[in-house]
């Protein structure tokens, strides 16, 4: 089995779009665990605030079928519609274990990573002692030197009955009035 992290994000219809999007990931992979909920701005699009999680598992698919079946539940949550409105449902494929490089224009570790805090501060809460592949820094080290200037705070948000985001993660870090 191979460990994955996958970055999750909605700005529309945010909470069922990330909800159908957990839902559909549980039904094939293994050991899923779920970060907190982080609102923030816009990063190089105008749209109206997103909602990201990143998501740890583990995989008997090869890659290419992992990014297949990405494709489809981004599909099914309307992300390729004509007329869609804003971006429904998102989901990257971060790390999928220690692979470095490109892989059929997948570019491993996405370079995401190391410059949006929508992803780096999620993987420090989830998998703090993980190792970023390339530059052998764990996600909690990187997060301490991260020197990255975006807007973001943790929101409340359940999947199945339970708080992704831990009440005392919401009182030191409230949302922006």
């Amino acid at each position: 089995m191979t460990r994955i992290l996958l970055g999750l994000g909605s700005n529309f219809e945010r909470e069922s779009h990330l909800q159908a999007g957990l839902e559909a990931l549980d039904g094939f992979l293994h050991e899923l665990r779920c970060s907190p909920v982080f609102e923030s701005a816009p990063v190089g699009i105008k749209s109206g605030p997103f909602f990201n999680l990143v998501v740890s598992a583990r995989t008997d698919l090869p890659l290419t079928e992992l990014d297949r079946r990405l494709k489809f539940i981004e599909a099914d949550n309307g992300r390729y519609a004509p007329n869609r409105k804003g971006l429904p449902l998102d989901i990257d494929v971060l790390l999928y274990d220690e692979l470095v490089g490109n892989f059929d224009g997948l570019i491993l570790p996405r370079p995401e990573i190391l410059s949006n805090a929508f992803v780096l501060w999620p993987l420090a809460l989830l998998v703090p002692e993980v190792l970023h592949p390339a530059t052998g820094q764990s996600f909690a080290r990187l997060w301490e030197d991260a020197q990255i200037d975006q807007q973001l705070w943790p929101v409340a948000f359940d999947w199945r009955g339970v708080a992704l985001t831990p009440p005392a993660l919401l009182q030191a870090f409230p949302a922006p009035r």
